[in-house]
């Protein structure tokens, strides 16, 4: 097909047809039978031409320039049309160049559906595209580039225009869309007018955006919207040049206000909630020149209906907070913030000054309001600081980590509550929860509250994240050595019932050893979970943790992990754990990375599991999980047998005294059955690795001693004709120790060290390996002074690898 374009010299337009930018044509022109790349046509030629091949859109793109010229002759006001007719369908751009005076500048109007503005690089869903730039002298500003559909309805320019239309080879579009409206003094560099209707959102950007607004710059745009709707003002991105003299800052021109313009910093909240139609300049300054920096700004207009509830404010009384920070915000944020294409919710802390974002500070009274049809949209998320100066009086404080009433008061859920905790060098952290106790959050069991703590334990080269926690569990208390972080996060809105019975208490507490240390007093119906912290990227190398778990005095408790074995291997050092009873003497149980861990065992006293860590060898790390369960104590039918048969022997004694003393009366010197307290019935040596049971040793057999070394006194005072009253058993009233029973022979133990290297771990403890003894044992090599021996045995209670309670931060 060929086709002819006529153009008229009077119409000082030109065609030009040239390669597509980037694709390599086999496509060429032809004109009478000459074969050409491209094509101009100036005005008042005539040309009839056609391509070589069926498809030239795909090769070939045309622009169009007509000049305008406003200063010399009149101004063609009016629609500006698309000419010359009859064009071959290319992709093509129609550049309209209008020349003015900057004492006369123009006003250009774009039809319905009007503008929008769009940033560089963004393309228009039906690809036709606006670009307006305004010329003054030699300077060429880029206004913008816009797409169809907005709200952009007129722009003012000072000096003359070059106005671009880009259409794609398919688009049936056949107006230019604008036409020239008046030539009129404006005194600034341009005037956007944007004309918003109903519930909407527009988004503008300052010139040359984001290359920067021209220097000592002044600029304005008019934003008509309907007297009863309400607008709000959104700066989302925008920087500052170096300004030598004068300030960058925006104006605004708001009908009824008592101070117009109202002027504002590029960084403060501006107005919202803005009554009817009103400007807003751009005013820029006298830049440095050796460093002139980037003045740019894209910000956002909301329009929406005015609230019902508005006018209602709500009190949030922080004045007697400190180192509190409150936001209030929409769901999402801050990691999603995206720009508005719909009304949205509002925070305003004065009728305004609204944001999506609100920030409160400590020590403030406000009284807030909402521009929010649904408040269900909106979070709050606080955070509180926490740090001892003074360690003496830190110490002797007692803080509460609940949320202040003036957050749950409002009408909005709590996101998150955070707790910033400080602690000064040898200053450790403690948390509490004397009433409710924390339960862990492991997979045998899950918190299903309506909120939830979360701890991290961080110096500044490491973090450790202790865990997950919810009240209604056995965790009565946990010490950190480093500055903590406890996040609460709610779900649901059963927190707002709950909020009542908080009870989170923290205090600073001296120095202790283990990087953390969990106090655990479970239900004695209870099967509590426990696992390391960190989970499930595992404790970092070097790092110990210790549980000291509270065994009811009825109760027995049964200990058993997860897992055969802690499953990693050392590169440096060693992994332990170490499982002791808190009684002095009682039998330690140490197992390294190498070893089985140990089987389910039964624990009698309170007890400490303390899991220590070494520098694995890979990327593996020490993750552990155990679990607690308690029963009832069972009277044991040896103990029964034992009491029966010490009564019996007891009874025994008391009829063969009076035998003897009977017999004896005849005699000078008679024998009697006594019970000597000086007797030493412990072996020497070191203590077995097993207690043995009392029925089970001859500790409680008395001795039969000759009369008359025991009551020689007696008899020399009598004369021997007068026997003494002695045949009374009398129970032994002395000292009773902590002390744990007398070892096993020397033969028992060597038949349980050939279990042990045989089997590698000792038997599960029995029932009957706690009883109660009545006489108090000495130690081998100890001086035979009762008291001596007693107060020597109650300074016995240091805990291997964990050191006393006093160093542990454990007294209570």
């Amino acid at each position: 097909a060929s086709f002819t374009i006529s153009l008229r010299k009077v119409d000082t337009t030109t065609v030009m047809i040239k390669p597509r930018p980037g694709v390599s044509s086999s496509c060429q022109i032809r004109i009478k039978n000459i074969l050409r790349p491209e094509l101009k046509i100036k005005p008042g030629e005539n040309v009839t031409f056609s391509f070589t091949c069926s498809t030239p859109e795909k090769y070939f793109i045309m622009e169009i320039q007509k000049n305008i010229d406003c200063v010399s002759g009149p101004c063609p006001f009016g629609d500006v049309h698309l000419y010359p007719p009859g064009l071959p369908r290319l992709g093509r751009t129609y550049i309209w160049d209008v020349k003015a005076s900057t004492k006369a500048g123009l006003e250009l109007k774009f039809s319905t559906p009007w503008l929008r503005q769009i940033e560089p690089g963004e393309t228009c869903p039906d690809f036709i595209s606006y670009n307006i730039n305004s010329c003054i002298d030699t300077a060429t500003v880029n206004i913008g580039t816009f797409c169809r559909n907005g709200s952009v309805s007129r722009v003012k320019l000072l000096g003359g225009v070059v106005l671009s239309l880009h259409l794609p080879w398919n688009s049936p579009l056949t107006t230019s869309g604008f036409n020239i409206v008046n030539r009129t003094s404006i005194k600034r560099l341009c005037i956007i007018e944007s004309t918003l209707k109903g519930e909407s959102s527009v988004t503008l950007m300052s010139p040359n955006y984001p290359l920067g607004f021209p220097e000592d710059e002044l600029m304005t745009w008019q934003f008509v919207v309907p007297s009863n709707m309400r607008a709000s003002v959104f700066f989302h991105n925008y920087s500052l040049s170096n300004c030598e003299r004068k300030e960058e800052r925006v104006e605004y021109y708001i009908p009824g206000s008592l101070s117009n313009p109202e002027v504002f910093k590029l960084s403060d909240s501006q107005p919202a909630n803005i009554a009817g139609s009103f400007n807003m300049s751009l005013q820029g300054c006298d830049q440095d020149a050796q460093n002139p920096g980037i003045l740019r700004l894209l910000f956002q207009v909301v329009v929406q209906h005015p609230q019902i509830d508005e006018n209602v404010t709500h009190l949030v009384d922080l004045s007697k907070e400190r180192n509190m920070t409150v936001t209030i915000h929409f769901e999402g944020w801050p990691s999603h913030v995206p720009l508005m294409s719909e009304p949205i919710c509002l925070i305003c802390k004065d009728p305004r000054t609204c944001d999506r974002v609100l920030t409160l500070a400590s020590g403030t009274v406000y009284r807030i309001s909402f521009l929010c049809k649904d408040l269900s949209q909106l979070r709050v998320t606080a955070e509180k600081g926490i740090s001892c100066v003074d360690h003496r009086r830190c110490q002797s404080k007692i803080y509460s980590l609940s949320v202040p009433k003036a957050i749950m008061q409002l009408p909005i859920q709590l996101h998150k509550f955070i707790w910033k905790l400080l602690a000064p060098d040898l200053i450790n952290i403690e948390i509490t929860s004397p009433s409710l106790k924390l339960q862990q959050h492991v997979p045998e069991q899950r918190c299903n509250t309506s909120y939830s703590y979360s701890i991290v334990s961080a110096t500044p080269e490491t973090e450790l994240n202790v865990g997950v926690f919810c009240p209604g569990g056995s965790i009565e208390k946990i010490q950190m050595r480093n500055n903590v972080t406890i996040s609460l996060k709610t779900f649901g809105k059963g927190f707002i019932n709950e909020s009542n019975h908080q009870d989170l208490k923290m205090s600073f507490v001296p120095h202790i050893k283990d990087e953390c240390t969990f106090t655990v007093s479970p239900n004695p119906k209870a099967k509590v979970y426990l696992q390391t912290p960190n989970w499930p990227y595992g404790l970092p190398p070097y790092v110990s943790i210790s549980w000291y778990i509270i065994v009811p005095s009825k109760q027995i408790a049964r200990l058993g992990f997860s897992k055969d074995r802690m499953g990693i291997a050392c590169e440096t050092g060693r992994a332990y754990v170490n499982i002791k009873e808190e009684p002095s003497g009682a039998e330690e149980t140490v197992r390294r990375e190498d070893e089985l861990l140990p089987d389910p065992r039964n624990m009698y006293h309170n007890f400490w599991v303390n899991v220590s860590n070494c520098k694995p060898v890979d990327k593996t790390q020490l993750t552990l999980r155990f679990w607690v369960t308690f029963a009832d104590k069972q009277i044991d039918l040896g103990i029964i047998l034992a009491v029966v048969a010490g009564a019996g022997v007891l009874v025994a004694i008391g009829l063969t005294v009076c035998c003897v003393k009977k017999k004896k009366k005849k005699a000078q010197n008679p024998m009697v059955g006594v019970y000597n307290a000086n007797v030493n019935t412990q072996l020497p040596g070191k203590k077995g690795l097993f207690t043995k049971g009392r029925q089970n040793n001859e500790s409680h057999v008395y001795a039969v001693i000759d009369d008359a070394v025991v009551y020689g006194d007696l008899l020399k005072e009598s004369n021997g004709s007068v026997a003494p009253e002695v045949d009374v058993y009398r129970p032994f009233d002395g000292p009773m120790g902590s002390l744990p029973p007398s070892p096993p022979p020397f033969s028992f133990r060597k038949d349980i060290k050939r279990s042990l290297n045989t089997e590698g771990e000792p038997p599960a403890l029995m029932d009957t390996d706690h009883d109660t003894y009545t006489f108090a044992h000495q130690k081998s090599g100890q001086l035979e002074d009762s008291g001596d021996a007693n107060e020597k045995d109650k300074g016995d209670t240091s805990v291997p690898l964990l050191e006393n309670k006093e160093q542990a931060g454990l007294v209570e």
